[in-house]
């Protein structure tokens, strides 16, 4: 037998979406529910394994190809970016980057260099290229939601879902930047040599997607 097909998930919510999903397709996800503190298990009956990981841990192994696949959400592959192949969007883990500010700012007013905070950099400084706007960016680690209320930064980029944190806090999201969700990834050789096994995966996953 062919060795297991290894596909690495993000920890947490998009975890249990994506055992849900895979059980959905008839998979037995016994051993991935009841994990323990195992990192990596068995669903034997799909000659799979399931690696549970952060979710740039997901990106870095299947970009070295010690995962073959991943599922990740679409927030860390824009910020990472990376050699894999984006397969299949699963639809779940659905909310968006927007750029947010306090309440009853006119972010856009004035001529000044704008100071943004968040946690992902990256897609703050593609966001306001694309605007042709100059910004000073601040990595923040924690509560981004603190920046603007410190005085810190004239607005932050961050995930937004709800949006009850931004309200409870005095803030408002001023513009979305992009929509999110968790994306079926592959490493680039492993979508090569085992071209079958995981066109058959990518199909079934589709089938279950559309009914």
């Amino acid at each position: 037998m062919a060795k297991p097909l290894r596909i690495a998930l993000t920890k947490g919510r998009l975890e249990k979406d994506t055992v849900g999903l895979l059980e959905r397709l008839g998979y037995d996800c016994t051993a991935v529910r009841e994990k323990g503190r195992r990192l990596i298990l068995p669903i034997p009956d799909g000659n799979m394994e399931v690696v549970l990981a952060k979710a740039n841990d997901v990106i870095t192994y299947v970009e070295h190809g010690v995962c073959d696949m991943g599922v990740v959400g679409k927030d860390t592959i824009i910020e990472m970016q990376g050699k894999f192949f984006e397969l299949v969007d699963l639809g779940f883990g659905r909310c968006k980057f927007a750029l947010a500010c306090k309440k009853g700012t006119d972010f856009y007013s004035g001529f000044g260099v704008k100071c943004i905070a968040t946690k992902y950099p990256n897609v703050a400084r593609r966001f306001f290229e694309s605007k042709g706007m100059d910004v000073d960016i601040v990595k923040i680690e924690g509560s981004v939601e603190l920046a603007p209320l410190l005085g810190l930064a004239d607005g932050i980029v961050d995930i937004v879902e709800t949006g009850v944190t931004l309200r409870e806090n005095g803030l408002e999201v001023v513009e979305d930047v992009v929509p999110i969700s968790a994306r079926l990834i592959a490493n680039t050789v492993s979508l090569k040599l085992r071209q079958t096994e995981i066109e058959a995966l990518i199909q079934k996953i589709e089938e279950a997607l559309s009914k």
